[in-house]
């Protein structure tokens, strides 16, 4: 989709695009606001720069659209998604590694209150589970801002995509 086609979207076909980039309804509708973009790094900058104004309420109502890494479930379900295209290195993965993911994940939400995020694109299960493992120590203020900027890289990710579909 080019940033035409982008600009001459209605405000709620535009917000909903963007909420499948990042799922926080008040921020697509800030990036929505300030449209039309005049190019498409334009609107990339605009997402990054809104994305940082986000509150803790917002980040994690982004947060809440993520399966959480390492959910058996999930990550077997073949079917062609988001999900599955970003977690896609984790699906190929040891069952005992997995099995460590899902532990590990649950206590992390256990702590914190959140599940684990991180941009998994191109890292394989083990390194997921290695930042999980290095991460779990941090305090929930650490973690929110580590999961607000891997969410600000999924974001990116998504966004591109979305600029290169037709």
């Amino acid at each position: 989709m080019n940033i035409d086609t982008i600009n001459n979207l209605s405000m709620g076909d535009l917000e909903s695009r963007l909420q499948a980039c990042c799922h926080c309804s008040a921020w697509a509708k800030r990036v929505a606001d300030a449209a039309p973009f005049s190019t498409a790094e334009g609107l990339l900058e605009v997402c990054a720069s809104q994305w940082l104004r986000a509150t803790e309420q917002e980040i994690l109502e982004a947060f809440s659209g993520h399966p959480q890494i390492g959910d058996m479930e999930a990550l077997r379900n073949k079917y062609a998604s988001t999900a599955g295209a970003e977690q896609g290195q984790v699906t190929g993965a040891d069952e005992s590694v997995l099995l460590a993911l899902r532990d590990q994940n649950q206590a992390y939400l256990d702590k914190f209150g959140f599940i684990f995020i991180v941009c998994a694109t191109g890292k394989s299960a083990g390194e997921m589970l290695a930042l999980l493992e290095a991460r779990i120590n941090n305090s929930r203020d650490e973690e929110l801002a580590n999961g607000a900027r891997e969410q600000g890289e999924i974001m990116k990710l998504r966004l591109t995509k979305l600029l290169k579909d037709d």
